[in-house]
């Protein structure tokens, strides 16, 4: 269970934004990022799989990938949804990333959501093991989490749009990217206080004995030149986001 926001051509400066909490076992075992795959992608490291949960490529491509859910226990025997995150991230444009993910067998994979982004073009792949979907998403905000694209049944996304959605207005007028990020910051750290009524995984930041918020990352594209990358290495809530170099030189334009 995670939590993504993605802002896709909502600001004429500012085309891309995506904005992730990693939610896991404590028990699984992953690194910070680093270089992925064959070395066109960078992001979070499963140790256990291999994957990632949310990558970004050398050529521009960012892929988020999350669990969704399901009355089935995963089968095992699928392959590795976090694989697929490094793979697509590791494409030379946003087309090879959607024609790869169209070409998937949906049931060869346990059921996820899946962002692909560039500078100029967003999609979310719903992969319900027996079908997958591919939406092309509006300018604006979006919000993903283990249920359907903004689905207000899920509380993490009923809770927290209006926060997310007021940075717009907000940061088409004021232009502040510290300010941008210390918001952005704030709302991932969310949690309940002594008189909510929520469960501890309603939260975006979440803390329950064996299960929580491992990680969050803040990734965006300008018009022009390569994505920044900031990483809290730990839940926001307690970790401060650092920037986190990418190993390339900038890479061409790529088109959507």
């Amino acid at each position: 269970m995670c939590t993504l926001a993605v802002y896709t051509r909502a600001w004429r400066d500012l085309p891309l934004l995506v904005a992730a909490n990693r939610d896991e076992f404590y028990d699984r075992p992953a690194v910070s990022p680093e270089l992925l795959g064959q070395g066109r992608a960078f992001g979070g490291r499963d140790l256990r799989a291999g994957g990632s949960w949310l990558a970004v490529g050398r050529a521009g491509v960012v892929v988020g990938v999350l669990n969704r859910r399901t009355e089935r226990p995963a089968d095992p025997r699928c392959l590795s949804r976090g694989a697929l995150c490094v793979a697509l991230a590791e494409e030379s444009s946003l087309q090879g990333a959607l024609e790869r993910l169209r070409a998937e067998d949906p049931a060869a994979y346990n059921p996820f959501n899946l962002l692909v982004a560039a500078r100029d073009e967003a999609w979310v792949a719903q992969n319900r093991s027996e079908r997958m979907s591919l939406e092309r998403l509006d300018p604006g905000l979006h919000l993903l989490t283990n249920l359907d694209l903004n689905d207000v049944t899920c509380e993490r996304i009923s809770r927290s749009t209006h926060r997310f959605a007021e940075l717009v207005p907000r940061f088409e007028r004021d232009h502040d990217r510290g300010a941008l990020v210390d918001s952005l910051h704030l709302i991932l750290a969310d949690h309940q206080v002594a008189v909510d009524d929520r469960k501890p995984t309603d939260q975006l930041c979440i803390h329950t004995p064996g299960y929580g918020t491992r990680s969050s990352s803040l990734v965006w594209m300008d018009t022009d030149g390569p994505p920044t990358f900031l990483h809290a290495p730990g839940p926001p809530c307690r970790s401060a986001y650092g920037r986190v170099e990418l190993p390339w030189p900038p890479a061409p334009e790529i088109s959507a």
